[in-house]
């Protein structure tokens, strides 16, 4: 029986690419049934911000997996990322995107890269949710879950034990965001115990980018949030040689979708010239998770014996390298040719054994903690004076259980004792904390006599009737007697 995906053909040079792929999965024997839907550029200019109908959801819904090419945003006018819509919609949590280099073939530093990076999907700063709040200062807000570090920790490990990977390496900023990027590796390291045949390490996110940009072959699997990334996936493909020979999927409970990492490239559209590898590479790894291993590891090989003969298109062709430069549908009827070879420079590729299957999705099972409100945030909009001027007309608002402990500006405390070099906005993070806090010892919290929300809405009516624009509110909990919150820098 034919397994029914969904297609999209994109935009620019999608078409083309996406014509040659087809022909080389059915010249291959993959079993497969095509449900079209159009997508991008002409969807957009209807006036339908998300690039997508309606419609095209119910197909996407269907078939469960999506194999898409690349397409056009138009800049500015509110346009939404289709990528993020879908694979945020559709719940694909787990982006997979293998950095491989072909060398001598493909120029690069490093003949030996072969890692995969596995990205956190559907969180982080990729939420989108942005304000304005002052004159001065804008927020984005960094939105990680526990469910989101399981997910995508666990599915890295899994990813690693199905495919034979040895190491997976973790990625974060948890010297800086204690809290969020701290929960990202403190799960990495509790779900990492459960397997102990693979090597697990840490990196912060800065040097870890720095050593892929260096020495990428000490990385197997790398496990990281959003924003981290998607700015590695990229430092990573360069490095390797080529972006435009990667591909990528986007894997969720229910559904999948597939896609070349490279963009729509208007420029060179039809003209016959573009490399189809992109989206060619992502269908084999469609193959694989749909259930067609065989396919995928015979596509995969002839891909492989047409880069190491030469055959290559103009992105990748170099004089003494190359034997014969191609166009898109030549390539693929060169790859076409060679189905049923093994490369052998290349080592070749091999899915069909029982150990690689299709990765589990675990579910989450929430733990619930007690917890309890000690105080909270208020953040101003204030530029009428120094911040002893406005701790000491805050501090005239203390009572009702609450007091004035602390002033923060862009992170930084800078009252009480703040120092005068210190540059600040018009943005005011103000703490009030319950007065029940021992002062002599903050972090004892034993003793601590919960705030109410009554109490937080009695403040903030005495904050507006002392003149103050509030912008937002914070609350100051504790889970399970466990600080939930951030200390000032210099609090």
């Amino acid at each position: 029986m034919k397994t029914p995906i969904t297609i999209a053909y994109g935009d620019g040079i999608g078409p083309e690419i996406m014509k040659a792929t087809l022909k080389i999965l059915e010249a291959a024997g993959a079993q497969l049934s095509y449900e079209e839907i159009e997508i991008g550029e002409k969807v957009y200019l209807q006036g339908i911000s998300a690039g997508i109908k309606n419609e095209a959801w119910d197909s996407l819904r269907k078939t469960k997996v999506f194999l898409k090419a690349p397409i056009t945003t138009p800049q500015g006018k509110g346009f939404k990322s289709l990528n993020v819509t879908t694979r945020k919609s559709l719940g694909l949590f787990a982006n997979v995107r293998p950095c491989v280099s072909y060398y001598p073939y493909v120029k690069t530093k490093h003949p030996k890269m072969d890692l995969v990076i596995i990205r956190e999907n559907e969180e982080d700063l990729y939420a989108g949710i942005e304000h304005r709040q002052t004159d001065d200062v804008y927020q984005c807000l960094k939105l990680i879950t526990r469910p989101g570090c399981e997910k995508i920790v666990r599915y890295a490990f899994d990813y690693a034990r199905a495919y034979g990977r040895k190491k997976v390496t973790c990625m974060s900023k948890d010297n800086i965001m204690k809290i969020t990027d701290g929960l990202f590796h403190r799960v990495f390291d509790e779900i990492g115990k459960e397997y102990p045949e693979i090597e697990k390490e840490h990196h912060i996110i800065d040097i870890g980018s720095a050593l892929i940009a260096d020495t990428p072959e000490r990385f197997d699997v790398i496990v990281t949030l959003n924003l981290y990334g998607d700015i590695i996936s990229d430092i990573a493909a360069q490095v390797a040689g080529s972006v435009g020979l990667g591909g990528s999927a986007n894997i969720g409970e229910h559904c999948a979708m597939f896609e070349a990492i490279h963009g729509s490239a208007p420029d060179i559209a039809g003209r016959n010239i573009a490399n189809p590898s992109g989206i060619l590479n992502s269908a084999i790894m469609m193959l694989v998770h749909i259930g067609q291993p065989q396919v995928a590891e015979k596509i995969q090989n002839a891909w492989l014996c047409t880069i190491e003969e030469g055959v290559h298109t103009a992105d990748i062709y170099k004089e003494g390298i190359s034997s014969v430069k191609v166009g898109t549908q030549e390539f693929a009827d060169e790859v076409i040719k060679r189905l049923g070879k093994k490369p052998q420079k290349f080592a070749p590729a091999s899915y069909a054994s029982d150990s690689v299957k299709t990765i589990k999705i675990h579910t989450y099972e929430r733990k619930k903690q007690k917890k309890e409100m000690i105080g909270v945030d208020v953040f101003l909009h204030w530029d009428n004076g120094t911040p002893n001027d406005l701790g000491s007309q805050l501090s005239k608002l203390n009572g009702d259980g609450l007091m004035l402990k602390m002033i923060s500006n862009r992170g930084v405390k800078v009252w009480p004792d703040g120092l005068p070099e210190t540059f600040c906005t018009d943005h005011w993070r103000c703490r009030f904390v319950a007065d029940t806090i021992n002062p002599s010892n903050p972090d004892d919290l034993s003793g601590v006599k919960p705030v109410t929300h009554q109490q937080i809405l009695n403040l903030l009516n005495r904050v507006t009737q002392a003149g103050f624009d509030f912008v937002k509110t914070e609350s100051l909990c504790v889970f399970d007697g466990q600080k939930a919150y951030s200390l000032g820098q210099g609090e």
